[in-house]
């Protein structure tokens, strides 16, 4: 009962939340970057008389296929999702603190758990929408531009890579939740996401990769290095403590810490 009441109230902000429709809006521009890509090796004279051309250098090596299409996309949702993931939990946690209602909020006769387990609840949600979308229109993009190579086993290897990514993504999201109540506010947890990702980016070059959190989903999707067929089963160990202990941090943060405005 009181979790239902909790995830409702969550749920109740976002109603007219602006956030929502720029993340959306954020994440839908990335088929439609891949598809201008693939329409300038398909048409590399009209691109040149648009002024393109220097764009074409960039794309050594690609094809305007659907193999190469949906492997950039994957690309998209799992880098940028480790990204869009950062400024979505850091809203979700940060605004009680930017619109000064976190002292109302844990002044409430409610476990601080619940707090935790209802706005990573709304992350959830508010992720699984978006790759929803983006997946929706991607494939509507994909058939409009006509691409060769098109199978049904292609495009459904394709989503469940793309769902992975997306899912591992997701388990990093609870210690930026708790940089966001450490910090209190969005500046920290935008900043240590955009540090983690350049230092998995790092570590993704060294065999170390898959033992750091923030370079198994770029060592996946082959941001790094080649895309790798599986990871480890240590890589999901790694995940999954990440995800349990940024969970804790978040809980004991709300619970113990001095949480003054």
């Amino acid at each position: 009962m009181m979790l239902t009441a909790v995830l409702t109230t969550e749920f109740m902000k976002l109603r007219r939340c602006k956030v929502t429709w720029a993340t959306l809006g954020g994440l839908s521009m990335g088929p439609l970057g891949i598809a201008l890509f693939m329409w300038i090796v398909r048409e590399p004279g009209r691109a040149a008389q648009m002024g393109l051309l220097g764009t074409k250098a960039n794309l050594a090596g690609l094809e305007a296929t659907w193999p190469s299409y949906l492997s950039m996309l994957t690309l998209i949702v799992g880098i940028g999702g480790m990204i869009l993931l950062a400024f979505i939990v850091a809203y979700v946690f940060g605004r009680e603190y930017d619109n000064e209602t976190a002292k109302n909020m844990l002044a409430l006769p409610v476990g601080r758990h619940w707090f935790v387990v209802t706005k990573l609840a709304v992350t959830a949600v508010w992720w699984v929408i978006l790759v929803a979308f983006v997946l929706v229109e991607s494939i509507a993009i994909g058939f409009a531009l006509g691409l060769p190579g098109f199978s049904a086993g292609l495009v459904t290897g394709a989503v469940v890579n793309l769902l992975v990514a997306a899912g591992l993504s997701y388990l990093l999201v609870p210690v930026i939740a708790w940089i966001t109540v450490w910090g209190r506010g969005n500046t920290a947890p935008i900043g240590f996401a955009i540090a983690m990702l350049a230092l998995g980016n790092l570590f993704g070059k060294t065999g170390w990769a898959v033992w750091f959190p923030w370079s198994i989903v770029p060592l996946l999707i082959g941001m790094v290095a080649d895309p790798v067929e599986t990871l480890p089963a240590g890589s999901y160990v790694i995940l999954a403590l990440t995800f349990v202990m940024g969970i804790a941090a978040t809980t004991a943060q709300l619970r113990f810490a001095d949480n003054a405005q």
